[in-house]
């Protein structure tokens, strides 16, 4: 075990990006478990909307004609073409 955690060592799992360390990995665990619960689910949403931004910057850098089509493009990304086309039916499917 690293440093006092009290995590097993394990094969690198998937979960882990390439470029993060086992023993950061289980450092942001470690905090995960002593944060509270309305924390990580703040923290939660935090990390979602940061995510919605920065997806919307890259549909918004790529198709800078977008206006509602914007809206369109994040939902293909988010939600899927399926549920798309059933929610909006009589508009085509955009490239993000």
């Amino acid at each position: 075990m690293a440093r006092g955690f009290d995590l097993p060592r394990i094969a690198r799992p998937a979960s882990i990006s390439a470029d993060t360390s086992l023993d950061a990995h289980e450092a942001q665990i470690h905090a995960y478990r002593r944060m509270g619960g309305a924390a990580r689910v703040a923290l939660m949403f935090r990390l979602s909307e940061s995510t919605r931004r920065w997806t919307t910057a890259g549909i918004r850098r790529r198709h800078p004609h977008y206006d509602f089509q914007l809206r369109l493009a994040l939902a293909r990304m988010t939600l899927g073409d399926d549920l798309v086309r059933r929610v909006w039916p009589d508009f085509e499917l955009l490239d993000p």
